[in-house]
């Protein structure tokens, strides 16, 4: 019979220890600033967009309790 050495990249769901090639770095090791830029425009627009839902959410329940208040 062979045996045959099962080699995982992954134990128990941690991740391997040697860094695999992302989407931001070259061949050579740099970072792509583009790359950089737009990741950082995203977390920005994530930002932005639960902002804008929690001011909706506080004006609704201001104007909410303004209708409640005036009867």
């Amino acid at each position: 019979m062979s045996s045959e050495k099962v080699i995982s990249t992954e134990v128990n769901g941690l991740p391997p220890l040697t860094p695999e090639k992302s989407e931001g770095v070259s061949s050579s090791g740099r970072v792509d600033i583009n790359i950089l830029l737009n990741r950082a425009r995203k977390v920005k627009e994530k930002e932005t967009r639960t902002n804008l839902v929690f001011s909706g959410l506080i004006l609704s329940l201001i104007f909410i309790v303004g209708i409640i208040l005036s009867f």
